[in-house]
């Protein structure tokens, strides 16, 4: 079922309903950058905003669901959990910090930012609990490679909604995909224009062209096409409202090969079984 407008929801796999696309808001800056932004992206139809504890900006974006004149339960939000906070006291402490900054009573989408080595399943136990008591509507992980899901998978009662990953034209982790689908998980793209990497690749560009499209709608429409949820981030209205001006046009089946076959299993950010930043 592909969405057809930017209000358009995916329903995971616990009957939750959640925004094909949201704004993502890594690396903007807390106070009026960020504020602006998430208002902008809401006055202009986006319903999901995807934050982390460690873009330490959680204050910023609870400022504008405030501000932004649209009822909370129209909203969307997710939070991540940072690796040195994993384990299970620390995560149900770390959660208390993100809610009272985002100045929420409950959370939509409840992700572990990344696995590490050895935390993982005592953090999800702390993740079954707060879904539980429905502190929190939905939970998943980041950057989980098929070993890790198996791995929790095995030892949890309830498994991951969504697991978000590094996912665009040059990392389409199709093995990855096609373990998510059959296990009812559904896969969103962080970095889904590589940072910017991808902004003048001909193959995309040649394909823009003939829609009258930029080569990020191009890409975004692409992820839809695939079923990817998506959260391009932008600070300017402009190009947010941009970024979701894709349910006009539909990519032949030709043109998505042509975009599959630019994978090159190649990253713009850390390899899931070599990040270890914080886990320290």
């Amino acid at each position: 079922m592909k969405p057809a407008n930017l209000k358009d929801s995916v329903i995971l796999s616990n009957g939750v309903k959640m925004p094909w696309m949201g704004l993502g808001v890594f690396k903007v800056k807390n106070g009026e950058e960020a504020v602006q932004s998430v208002k902008a992206a809401i006055k202009n139809g986006y319903r999901s905003v995807d934050t982390a504890a460690i873009y330490q900006n959680e204050e910023s974006v609870g400022q504008a669901i405030k501000e932004c004149g649209v009822p909370r339960e129209e909203l969307f939000i997710t939070t991540k959990l940072w690796n040195s906070e994993q384990g299970y006291e620390s995560t149900l402490n770390a959660f208390e910090t993100s809610m009272n900054k985002l100045g929420l009573d409950y959370l939509d989408l409840y992700l572990i930012h990344w696995p590490g080595k050895d935390k993982y399943k005592e953090t999800w136990k702390a993740f079954e609990k707060l879904y539980k008591e429905r502190r929190v509507r939905a939970i998943g992980v980041s950057n989980f490679q098929i070993h890790h899901l198996e791995d929790l998978i095995a030892a949890a009662e309830i498994k991951p909604m969504v697991n978000q990953v590094e996912f665009h034209p040059h990392l389409t982790q199709k093995d990855l995909m096609a373990y998510c689908t059959k296990e009812e998980i559904r896969l969103e793209a962080w970095s889904p224009l590589k940072q910017g990497q991808l902004l003048n690749e001909p193959v995309i560009e040649k394909i823009a062209k003939k829609y009258n499209k930029s080569i990020a709608q191009v890409i975004l429409r692409w992820d839809l096409h695939h079923e990817v949820i998506t959260i391009p981030k932008s600070v300017k209205e402009q190009r947010i409202v941009e970024n979701a001006d894709i349910f006009d046009f539909e990519l032949t089946s030709e043109e998505i090969a042509e975009i599959d076959g630019l994978n090159q299993d190649s990253r713009a950010g850390s390899h899931p079984d070599t990040m270890s930043v914080g886990f320290e």
